[in-house]
């Protein structure tokens, strides 16, 4: 068994290059997108041989996982080439730098269940993926321009908004309630009858999850999109679960709630990973869904609570609580008027906030975190002291996180930032600094890194606001949800 399923990954890894058969611009997508379906063959293969010999199962969930990235990202490649589908150049590069997140994240997942040879191997497809996102993220490139814009995802047609929908006065299409006054006591279950919809489903299907506690693992799968997920509150409609790395899970299986539907809005929603410090890796919200939006939500866990992992996302009015890595990934995200609690860690651990994932310098993709408020969570606010806590660290090497207008505890290291390894990506990263407030935003003894720089000017803060990072003011206004489009 061992021997079938080694011939197959070494395929998987290795076959890729010969997929090339010219080098000119048309092709480079073309091939991208070739090699990503011998990939995603390959490995859907691979998986279903591991599933059937019982001591490989724990390995091949990382092979599950690529069977999966690899689906989602597919169809985005396919729109490149169709001479039928519109976007824009910032459409172009961001479902390049996603179909990268994904192979990146299939590899990473292959390296933590022990596939660590192979997935050194795996960097084949990934030439061919960046070779992709250079030709698009060329600014002088007129095939993005020529295309015009991609459709942005638009209200309900009765005009409900994510901001402005009630409980009380509103209709929604699906109402979860644990007590039995709702069509459903599970949220899984509404999701599948949001499966037999069809062709008979409206714009954007509203889904009411009611006050209430719910010991679930949902998965919003890439073909459904423009969903709209409301509860009764934070703290009063809870999503939850507690699968963790340790237990056998890998990174990016273990979330509690993962949605890869595009489109997807959530408002007054509690996120949870419950498995601990103890446990490590254990994500409570996976998020791959382009044009997304949370609203006054909160993302509660310790070590990768949220994973922001690609495409554009806007958070606004949010709760994210966590110890190690807990706001990481490689999407393309703004976060605005939000609370990041730091909690309580192992004995042995410092905390850091971010560690984004950005591997090619043509991705457009970073953290940008703006007039919000770092802050002690209750279990850590009379211990702070004694256990260190940064801004982030370099978890890709082009790794890419900016705090603008932000509120600082004391609780931050004053350097301010933390090495990944070494000097790995100290001078390939970009990490910012502009007009941050308290005790711990002094920048006097940050970190001296070449990739390191406390921004003086407007126009350089730019670049990360909505209007220009996430493109924000053309698909966040249909959510209703208040929003800042400049720094």
């Amino acid at each position: 068994m061992c021997t079938r399923v080694t011939t197959f990954l070494l395929l998987l890894l290795l076959v890729i290059p010969n997929v090339i058969t010219s080098n000119q611009e048309a092709d480079v997508v073309q091939s991208a997108r070739f090699g990503l379906l011998q990939a995603m063959d390959l490995a859907r293969a691979s998986s279903m041989l591991l599933k059937s010999d019982h001591g490989s199962r724990v390995r091949g969930v990382a092979l599950g996982d690529c069977v999966k990235l690899y689906e989602d990202a597919e169809p985005r490649l396919a729109r490149l080439v169709s001479n039928e589908t519109f976007f824009s150049r910032d459409d172009a590069v961001t479902w390049l730098s996603a179909a990268v997140a994904s192979h990146r994240s299939c590899l990473d997942g292959l390296e933590e269940k022990g596939w660590l040879v192979e997935a050194q191997k795996g960097q084949n497809l990934t030439l061919l993926l960046r070779e992709a996102l250079a030709f698009y993220g060329t600014k002088d490139n007129p095939r993005g321009k020529s295309k015009g814009a991609q459709r942005r995802p638009k209200s309900n047609p009765n005009g409900t908004l994510l901001a402005s929908w009630n409980a009380a006065t509103s209709k929604a299409n699906f109402v979860v309630a644990q007590d039995g006054s709702g069509n459903y006591k599970t949220i899984n279950e509404a999701i599948s009858a949001v499966s037999r919809m069809g062709k008979s489903r409206p714009e954007r299907v509203i889904v009411y999850v009611k006050y209430g506690v719910y010991i679930e693992k949902v998965e919003i799968g890439r073909g459904m999109k423009n969903l709209m997920f409301v509860g009764d509150g934070m703290g009063k409609t809870v999503i939850t679960g507690n699968r963790n790395v340790q237990d056998g899970a890998s990174t990016f299986s273990s979330t509690t709630f993962g949605v890869s539907g595009d489109g997807f809005w959530a408002r007054d929603i509690t996120f949870q990973n419950t498995a601990g410090p103890h446990k490590h890796q254990a994500v409570a919200v996976m998020v791959a869904s382009d044009l997304s939006v949370f609203y006054r939500c909160s993302f509660e866990g310790y070590q990768d609570t949220l994973l922001v992992h690609s495409l554009r996302q806007f958070y606004r009015d949010c709760h994210i609580h966590g110890t190690v890595d807990f706001i990481f990934g490689d999407a393309t995200v703004v976060f605005q008027n939000c609370d990041i609690l730091i909690k309580r860690p192992m004995d042995h651990q410092s905390n850091m906030i971010t560690a984004q994932g950005r591997v090619d310098p043509n991705e457009n993709t970073g953290i940008s975190i703006v007039n919000s408020r770092v802050t002690p969570a209750p279990d850590f606010a009379f211990v702070k002291g004694a256990i260190k806590s940064y801004l982030g660290r370099p978890w890709k090497k082009y790794s890419r996180t900016v705090f603008f207008k932000t509120e600082m505890d004391g609780l931050i290291d004053p350097k301010g930032w933390t090495e990944w390894s070494g000097n790995f990506a100290l001078s390939t990263l970009y990490y910012a600094e502009y007009m941050n407030s308290g005790t711990g935003a002094s920048t006097t003894r940050r970190v001296r890194w070449p990739g390191f720089h406390v921004l003086n000017d407007p126009q350089q803060a730019s670049p990360f606001s909505v209007r220009n990072f996430i493109q924000g003011e053309s698909w966040i206004s249909a959510t209703g949800v208040p929003f800042w489009p400049d720094i």
